[in-house]
């Protein structure tokens, strides 16, 4: 069986219907981003991107976060 299909079944017991493998990521980013003071670069190193534009597709930063960070 492959691992889509595992993935499928074990989101699906769990009550997380929709939920892809590849979202855990984009979540674990989003997190490195709130949470860590790490560069884009030391994000995209534990990530595994290679290009930092598609890094920043992934990362969606909070506006009061951002904005915490300013002042």
């Amino acid at each position: 069986m492959r691992l889509s299909r595992k993935w499928a079944t074990i989101a699906q017991l769990a009550g997380c219907d929709g939920l892809h493998f590849h979202d855990l990521r984009h979540e674990a980013v989003c997190r490195l981003y709130e949470k860590t003071t790490l560069t884009d670069l030391q994000i995209a190193k534990i990530s595994g991107h290679k290009d930092l534009k598609m890094l920043k597709r992934y990362s969606n930063l909070r506006g009061s976060d951002l904005a915490e960070r300013l002042w």
